[in-house]
């Protein structure tokens, strides 16, 4: 799965849409909620880490496959998403 753009892609898309719902339902209501900012301070760097990575695998699959702008701007949208990488990446599977 590594081996291809769009395996990387999937990958990194997986790991991203994972840390952006922890960083949702997990760390935004320890902050909130039990005055816990910790873990937004530690999942939010992860995320955001993984997000320029995430980015730079769609640049990465942009320039390989030739995608249209409207694919780029679709993967970047499904990043802001919760749940959205996940729909990408069923869409991904059927592409690779």
């Amino acid at each position: 799965m590594l081996k291809t753009p769009i395996g990387r892609l999937r990958v990194v898309g997986f790991i991203e849409g994972i840390s952006y719902l922890l960083l949702l339902f997990i760390a935004m209501p320890l902050k909130y909620f039990a005055d816990m900012p910790a873990p937004v301070t530690i999942v939010g760097g992860m995320h955001g880490f993984l997000f320029v990575l995430f980015l730079a695998a769609v640049a990465h699959v942009t320039f390989v496959h030739r995608w249209s702008i409207m694919k780029v701007l679709w993967a970047v949208i499904a990043s802001f998403l919760p749940f959205g990488t996940f729909i990408l990446d069923s869409q991904l599977k059927k592409e690779s």
